[in-house]
Order: structure tokens, then sequence, then C-alpha cells
């Protein structure tokens, strides 16, 4: 699935419905690479001369993280830079 950044809660919603039927759902649940990716656009943000964009990465999963430690190291950087990140978890798994 691919998409442009999506805008506003109408934008993800359709990002999420078109995404949604071609998603596999596996393990292991890695966050961090993820965290990582959209950090690097935050960061290339900052590098602007006019600071006008803002990151929120929404991750909505059915397992438990799977990489806490480097997930947490991942959340620590990207503290530091416009965005922001939201877990949700969904299922019967123990978050």
């Amino acid at each position: 699935c691919s998409f442009a950044f999506p805008e506003g809660v109408e934008g993800i919603v359709q990002a999420y419905s078109a995404c949604l039927p071609h998603i596999r759902f596996y393990g292991p649940t890695n966050f961090s690479p993820i965290v990582n990716h959209v950090a690097r656009f935050a960061a290339q943000a900052t590098q602007q001369e006019a600071a006008s964009q803002y990151f929120i990465l929404l991750i909505i999963t059915d397992g438990v993280i799977s990489d806490m430690d480097e997930t947490r190291h991942a959340v620590v950087q990207a503290s530091k830079l416009p965005m922001s990140i939201i877990i949700v978890g969904v299922g019967n798994a123990d978050f």
C-alpha cells in the first residue's frame, strides 16, 4: 500500500481504509524501524528555513512490541523532533 502524507483525520481514515485490505498481520512487532523512518523526515524538516511541518506517527497494532529496547531508544531520540507518536493496541494482546 502506498500513499502520500495524509492530512487531517479524514486523510488518515482514508489511508487506513485503503491499506487495510492489503496488509497481512504477522510478527514480530518491531516499531523502531518505523519510528526511525518518520524521525528522519522530521529531522529533515528542521533543516528548512521555515519550520512548518509537524509529523504524527499513528501506529495501530495487534501485537505487543517485540523490540522494546530499540523502540524506547528510537522514541527518546525522536523526542526532540517536530513529531508525535501515537500507538493504539487493538485485539486481545497484553498491551
